[in-house]
């Protein structure tokens, strides 16, 4: 979500656009993946890594990693957020195989996400502020997340990837996650990203929603994990834009390297 479109709540973090790594969206039978255009915002002129995206002043490659949770993320991505390198969405696909990404349909559901909300493995959880009341009914709190993996069920995070006017819209048009409880994150967690100036510091990027509900939910490690990758995605980007490299290891490469080692 932009920066200057805020959520009606303050507790509630904003969803910040996001984009789908080649090949990763989850277009079943009917739904076509969406075609790679070329990014002609400002920045196109820069030469990323083919693996990361990020300028490959600061290639975000050398410090990827991979961290096992109990719970999982799927993204449901606007088809017109999935070219903005600026996206956070991707990190946690990147930290977390199990993270599936779909694309979001007007007419109808992607057909694989339809199916993967019906299989009883799974315990999907809607992410969206609670702040209506005709919906009320459905929302819950983390403790159902909690009790989701004492049955033993999947606990899924089902994330509205896009703008906030996208994110509404996705809510309000899809039908197939009607049924869903609603899950608003709540937390004191104030955002640190870099990319986009947001109206307000408890608007959260989408990888932070992501650290925050693993972190609430007890994938602590899976979180952390997470949680340093953004922070050097953060960095790197950031230095990037001003031509900066950066030499020096900062705690969070330093940690996901660690990681790497133990591995």
């Amino acid at each position: 979500m932009p920066a200057s479109e805020s959520l009606p709540s303050s507790s509630s973090p904003r969803f910040d656009s996001g984009d789908t790594p080649p090949g990763a969206d989850g277009a079943g039978p009917g739904h076509p993946r969406p075609l790679r255009r070329e990014f002609k915002a400002r920045g196109s002129f820069v030469r990323r890594c083919e693996g990361c995206n990020l300028p490959e002043l600061n290639c975000l490659c050398p410090y990827q990693v991979k961290a096992e949770s109990d719970a999982q993320v799927w993204l449901l991505t606007h088809p017109l957020e999935h070219y903005k390198p600026t996206n956070t969405g991707r990190l946690i696909g990147d930290v977390l195989a199990q993270t599936r990404v779909f694309s979001w349909y007007r007419t109808a559901p992607d057909v694989q996400l339809a199916a993967l909300l019906e299989d009883p493995r799974y315990a999907p959880f809607v992410i969206f502020p609670d702040d209506q009341p005709d919906y009320a009914d459905r929302v819950v709190d983390i403790g159902a997340v909690h009790a989701a993996k004492r049955q033993p069920r999947i606990p899924v995070f089902v994330v509205l990837d896009g703008t906030w006017r996208q994110a509404r819209r996705m809510f309000r048009k899809s039908p197939y996650l009607d049924t869903l409880p609603v899950l608003p994150l709540r937390t004191e967690r104030e955002t640190r990203y870099r990319l986009r100036k947001p109206a307000s510091k408890a608007h959260l990027c989408t990888a932070e929603v992501a650290i925050e509900l693993l972190r609430q939910s007890g994938d602590e490690a899976a979180a952390g994990a997470l949680d340093d990758y953004f922070d050097v995605f953060n960095d790197s980007y950031a230095a990037s834009r001003f031509y900066h490299k950066i030499d020096e290891i900062t705690p969070a490469m330093q940690r996901l390297l660690d990681r790497q080692g133990v591995d």
